[in-house]
């Protein structure tokens, strides 16, 4: 089997999974008579969040363990092909990092910070998610490298962003 063909075929498998993931949150959703909102109301630790990354990422394993440290429940799903996830999220080109994660219907593209996910599920915005594009040295599962100052931006939709928060 050619490249192409397998790269299509793993986009598509991705995307069956994809589909199946939203219907099945869709039947939780109805079940439960509101899902997400019920469960964070009634619960004292954060939101369960689910992270799509490659499997050779070192990085996108520090970020996860610093959300489990901040009391996120998080579940890890390795994949190769990561194009299909953040078109899904909503996520730009120029918005993109190595790992893609969603949370409580939002996405949360990069190494955001955990306060700035307790933030937005706090508040509960109108928005797509939360970004931090690139890899910046000193952000969650990037300590070990150079401290840069770096930005949280919150994206819409319609391809709007602002920053949400400096750090």
């Amino acid at each position: 089997m050619s490249r192409r063909k397998k790269r299509t075929q793993h986009r598509s498998e991705t995307k069956k999974e994809l589909t199946g993931w939203a219907v099945a949150g869709v039947l939780l959703l109805a079940a439960g008579g509101g899902g997400w909102a019920w469960m964070s109301s009634t619960s004292s630790k954060a939101a369960d969040i689910e992270v799509y990354k490659s499997p050779t990422c070192g990085c996108c394993s520090g970020w996860i363990a610093h959300m489990r440290r901040n009391g996120f429940t998080v579940k890890a799903k390795n994949v190769e092909d990561l194009d299909a996830i953040k078109r899904m999220a909503g996520v730009d080109d120029d918005l993109e990092s190595c790992h893609t994660a969603f949370v409580s219907g939002y996405a949360i593209e990069g190494h955001v910070p955990a306060d700035s996910v307790k933030r937005l599920l706090s508040e509960k915005p109108a928005v797509r998610g939360l970004a931090v594009p690139g890899m910046p040295g000193g952000s969650p599962g990037m300590e070990g490298a150079d401290r840069e100052k770096f930005d949280v931006l919150i994206f819409k939709s319609d391809g709007s962003r602002k920053i949400y928060r400096r750090y």
